[in-house]
C-alpha cells in the first residue's frame, strides 16, 4: 500500500451469493501473514454457530436474523465475492461498484483496506464468502477484542507508506489501531455556519468519499495532497480545533 491507504469498516449487511465455483483461499487474502489468526476465528465462529441457542448470544440474532449462523457453518463452501462487492448498506451502496470502471475499482483495491471482525484487514478486492461476526461477538474463549489489535496493527503499519485515512467506527478501529492515521468527522454546516457532528449520515458521507476517490483516480500522499484533491473535487474538508472536517453537504451528490 504506498500513496494512500483508506481504512474503512465491514457492514452488518452482506449481499448472498458469488462467483460460481468459488470458494474460501485465506492465502490469496491481503495481509496472508494473518493466516493462521484468520483460522482460529473462523472454527470459534463455526463452533458458537452450530447451535441456536449459542448463535443467537455470541452473535446477537434475533428472530428475523438467526439463520445467518448457517452463514458460518458453510465458510469453507460458500462461493466469493470481492469484499468491496460483499458489504452493503449505507457506506458501501454509494460506492455503487456494479457501474464504477475497471480503473476505480483497481484504485479501490489498491488503497482500501476493510477491517473485519472475521478475517482482519483485508483489501477491497479480497474475494470473501458471506458471513455473521461482529466487533463486539463474543466468541469465547477467544476474544476479538484481544486476538486482532497487536497483529492487524502490525500488518497495517507494516505496508502503509504515506497518508493513512481512518473512516472506520470507533469497535472496528479498536481491533487495528494505526499510530498516525487520520480520522475524519462528518459535519452538516447550516447557513449560518454551524458545525454539527452527523452520526447514521456520516457513514453516507465517507461512501461517497471513497467513491469520488476511486472514480477520479486520486493520487495523494499526505494531508496536504488530500486537501489539494478535495478542493479540485469540491469536497470541503478543512481542520478544525486539530482535526479534520468533512463537510457532507460537499458531497451531494458525488461527481464523477
Amino acid at each position: 500500500m504506498t500513496g494512500l491507504t483508506v481504512l474503512l469498516p465491514p457492514s452488518e449487511t452482506k449481499r448472498e451469493g458469488g462467483e460460481p465455483g468459488s470458494t474460501l483461499d485465506l492465502g490469496v487474502l491481503s495481509f496472508p501473514e494473518l493466516t493462521r489468526e484468520r483460522a482460529a476465528v473462523i472454527t470459534a465462529a463455526r463452533s458458537v454457530s452450530s447451535e441456536e441457542s449459542s448463535a443467537r448470544t455470541a452473535l446477537k440474532l434475533g428472530p428475523k436474523s438467526i439463520s445467518e449462523r448457517f452463514r458460518n457453518l458453510a465458510l469453507e463452501t460458500s462461493p466469493t465475492l470481492p469484499a468491496i462487492e460483499r458489504y452493503t448498506g449505507v457506506l458501501y451502496d454509494p460506492l455503487d461498484v456494479p457501474a464504477a470502471s475497471d480503473e476505480a475499482r483497481a484504485w479501490w483495491s489498491r488503497h482500501v483496506v476493510v477491517q473485519s471482525a472475521m478475517f482482519g484487514p483485508i483489501g477491497a478486492g479480497d474475494p470473501i464468502p458471506a458471513y455473521r461476526l461482529s466487533h463486539d461477538s463474543r466468541l469465547a474463549p477467544l476474544r476479538l477484542a484481544a486476538h486482532w489489535p497487536a497483529v492487524s496493527s502490525r500488518v497495517l503499519a507494516s505496508r502503509a507508506d504515506g497518508l493513512v485515512l481512518d473512516l472506520r467506527s470507533e469497535g472496528y478501529r479498536a481491533l487495528g489501531p494505526v499510530g498516525g492515521a487520520v480520522a475524519l468527522r462528518v459535519v452538516s454546516v447550516d447557513g449560518s455556519g454551524r458545525r454539527k457532528a452527523l452520526n447514521h449520515w456520516n457513514k453516507t458521507a465517507k461512501g461517497r468519499l471513497v467513491s469520488l476517490l476511486g472514480r477520479t483516480g486520486a493520487e495523494v500522499g499526505s494531508m496536504d495532497e488530500l486537501v489539494g484533491w478535495a478542493r479540485g473535487a469540491g469536497v470541503v474538508l478543512e481542520q478544525v480545533d486539530g482535526g479534520w472536517d468533512l463537510v457532507a453537504e460537499s458531497l451531494e451528490p458525488v461527481r464523477i
